[in-house]
């Protein structure tokens, strides 16, 4: 029904005769010879089903929807097809407002976030069409970013963001792929911003603090290691247990995880202090620990600067996070890595990438010489030794009869020696 034609220089063309009798030309350009051969098995399919009127079979509806406009537009002269619709325009500014008004699950701060992103977006590479963005558009956007002095880490983040609102265009196929998948979204600590702030000097800056509901906050963050100022807002007196001597911290940064962002920590005796002040001095029936500091219009970064400064210390990078940072490497020193991790709402993994550092002390303690480390190992060990149980019985009572049923085969002593055989049975015992 349809034939190939050979043109000079290589060029192919489909001959055919359309359901009226008329003779029809599809001119196919430079081509293989196979190429030329599928395109014409596709043509005759769609021959077929316009003159019997029947739907256009399967394989050939998907090639007809991966095609290009070009042979599209042929296809449809020749009368195979019908041509398709011109596709809207769909600029960047608005494309990415109509996004960001469909994702009401995410929370106003990261909104915020993602409005930065788009606003740096459109002031880098203007109002364009989607389709007119390319990958050399993604390096423009990357160099802008760094010429406006931002870090390595808020780099990454707003690289992430936009391509990912790129992404979600070509999911939408409004674009054939996304040009900025190239750039890197990984967000990653910056050691050289991460300081550990000794416990004497946070001290002086809560002795210069204005009230004991401040004092409370930068102790959070220094000894409790909360998050400033979510977290520590998020305190209610209903989640203080005195009496176990531990509280309740709910993180709104992590409550899509599978704990829903709540975790237990102790009521390190740092912070006990400050905790029984700010209730003594708490109205009746007050719900929130921290009551006077909720306004978001406060920043309280900048106010803990100027106590830093008060306080005749120099600020440090990221004040509220070194200070959660520097607890972190402490409770790491003091207790198993994941109780650490537990206590402060993060994997271990994440408190290795940003929090935990490496501090003088651990220099200091490195370089004990080898008579110092054995007497700290034997007092270590003497401490242990008192703290066992004394006069413990080899086994339980109920255990003798079973004993002596085997006593004769295995010795007195059985298969392991006796003191793994109390610890396993005392092991058994209390799970």
């Amino acid at each position: 029904m349809a034939s190939i034609g050979n043109d000079p220089n290589g060029r192919k063309r489909i001959l055919f005769v359309a359901g009226d009798g008329s003779r029809k030309t599809i001119r196919l350009g430079k081509c293989d010879q196979r190429t030329a051969e599928g395109i014409c098995r596709h043509v005759e399919n769609l021959l077929c089903s316009r003159i019997s009127n029947q739907p256009i079979p399967r394989g050939t509806a998907v090639w007809l929807g991966e095609i290009g406009d070009t042979l599209h537009d042929r296809l449809a002269r020749a009368g195979l097809v019908d041509p398709r619709a011109a596709a809207p325009v769909v600029k960047l500014d608005a494309f990415i407002e109509s996004y960001l008004a469909q994702r009401t699950d995410v929370k106003p701060a990261t909104m915020a976030i993602m409005q930065q992103c788009r606003r740096h977006m459109v002031n880098t590479l203007g109002d364009v069409p989607l389709t007119a963005i390319t990958p050399a558009d993604g390096d423009t956007f990357r160099a802008a970013m760094l010429s406006r002095g931002c870090a390595r880490s808020t780099l990454h983040k707003w690289q992430r963001y936009a391509r990912h609102f790129l992404e979600v265009a070509r999911r939408r196929k409004l674009i054939p792929e996304n040009p900025f998948s190239h750039l890197k979204g990984m967000v990653k600590g910056d050691p050289a911003r991460r300081v550990f702030v000794p416990a004497e000097d946070v001290n002086r800056v809560i002795d210069v603090a204005p009230d004991n509901q401040w004092k409370l906050l930068i102790a959070l963050a220094r000894f409790g290691g909360l998050r400033i100022p979510s977290e520590a807002l998020a305190l209610k007196w209903s989640d203080v247990d005195w009496e176990r001597a531990r509280f309740v911290v709910r993180a709104p940064k992590t409550e899509h995880h599978g704990d829903g962002g709540v975790r237990i920590t102790p009521l390190f005796p740092e912070l006990a202090p400050l905790f029984q002040t700010v209730f003594d001095e708490a109205e009746p029936g007050e719900e929130y620990v921290i009551t006077r500091y909720r306004n978001p219009a406060v920043n309280l970064r900048t106010q803990l600067v100027r106590y830093i400064v008060a306080a005749g210390l120099r600020p440090w990078p990221k004040p509220w996070q070194n200070l959660r940072a520097s607890r972190a490497t402490e409770l790491a020193d003091q207790y198993p890595s994941h109780v650490a991790a537990a206590w402060l709402g993060h994997s271990e993994g994440i408190a290795d990438s940003f929090y935990r550092q490496v501090t003088e002390d651990h220099f200091q303690k490195a370089a004990q010489n080898p008579a110092q480390y054995e007497q700290e190992s034997a007092g270590t060990e003497r401490k242990a030794e008192q703290a066992k149980p004394q006069n413990v019985p080899v086994l339980p009572p109920h255990s003798a009869c079973n004993c002596s049923l085997h006593k004769g085969l295995l010795g007195d002593t059985g298969l392991e020696p006796v003191a793994s055989c109390m610890s396993s049975k005392r092991s058994s015992q209390l799970s």
